[in-house]
C-alpha cells in the first residue's frame, strides 16, 4: 500500500519544519508549499491524501486554496485541515463553508493533530 501523502502549506518555516518532522516520523510521505501559489501548483500536479493548510499567507490565502482543492476539481477527495491563528467563530465557519474537513486553531497540540490526521486517513473518501 502507498504511504499517505501529506501536503503542508504554511509560510512560517518553524511550523513547516516541526510538522514535516512529525508527519515523516509517522511514516507519511510529505510535500511542502510555502505559500498559496505553491500550494495551488502542487495540488494540480500531485495527488494528496491530506492538506494541512494555513489561512493567512502573503499571496493566495488558505480559503482560496481550499476552494480550489474541493470545488476546482483538483482533488475533491483530499482532506483539508486548516491550522490557523484565526480562531474567531466567523473564521472557523468560513473554513468549513469553503470545504475544510477540520479546523484546528493555533497553537495546537501536535498529539491531537496526529490523531485527527489518522482519523481522516481512515475515513472513507
Amino acid at each position: 500500500m502507498n504511504r499517505p501523502h501529506i501536503l503542508i502549506v504554511d509560510d512560517e518555516p518553524n511550523i513547516v519544519m516541526s510538522l514535516e518532522f512529525l508527519m515523516r516520523k509517522s511514516g507519511y510521505q510529505v510535500s511542502i508549499a510555502r505559500n498559496g501559489t505553491e500550494a495551488l501548483e502542487a495540488v494540480d500536479r500531485v495527488r494528496f491524501d491530506v492538506v494541512l493548510l494555513d489561512i493567512m499567507m502573503p499571496d493566495v490565502d488558505g480559503y482560496q486554496v481550499c476552494q480550489h482543492i474541493k470545488r476546482g476539481g483538483a482533488q475533491p477527495a483530499a482532506k483539508v485541515v486548516f491550522l490557523s491563528a484565526k480562531s474567531k467563530d466567523s473564521d472557523v465557519i468560513k473554513g468549513y463553508e469553503v470545504g475544510a474537513d477540520l479546523y484546528i486553531p493555533k497553537p495546537f497540540s501536535t498529539r491531537l493533530l496526529m490523531e485527527k490526521v489518522k482519523e481522516l486517513l481512515a475515513a472513507p473518501a
